[in-house]
């Protein structure tokens, strides 16, 4: 069996850079309001917790199920499109929150872009059980 899994590598240390700027952005708030522990009073601090919180939630299940799509053999241009989705979905969802915590056009894309990239992954590899057990 082949484990080299260029298209998620791809993919996950995209998704990581992003990851370590959310991260990053909640380390300069921290420090400019001057809170060591929870979110203080900070709105901007509530918020980009919670944008990285969102993408600590969805990211990881999807990396996991990029994994199995790859290793049984997904085409190569469904995980190309699948993970540019859910990269751009995730760029999205936190440019959405940052402008308004309500609703927001960014914001929705990336609710649905990631949402769909889920189902589309759960019905492949749904769809890859039942073709290899009939």
């Amino acid at each position: 069996m082949d484990f080299n899994l260029p298209i998620t590598m791809l993919f996950a240390g995209l998704l990581t850079l992003l990851y370590f700027a959310l991260s990053v952005n909640i380390i300069r708030l921290r420090w400019r309001d001057r809170v060591g522990i929870g979110t203080g009073d900070s709105q901007d601090l509530k918020v980009a917790v919670r944008i990285h919180g969102n993408f600590a939630e969805y990211v990881p299940l999807s990396l996991v199920l990029f994994v199995l799509m790859e290793w049984h053999g997904a085409a190569s241009t469904l995980l190309y499109v699948l993970g540019g989705v859910l990269f751009v979905a995730r760029i999205c969802h936190a440019l959405g929150l940052t402008m308004s915590v309500g609703p927001s056009w960014a914001r929705t894309v990336g609710v649905l872009g990631t949402f769909s990239v889920l189902l589309m992954q759960a019905g492949y590899l749904i769809g890859a059980f039942i073709g290899g057990v009939l």
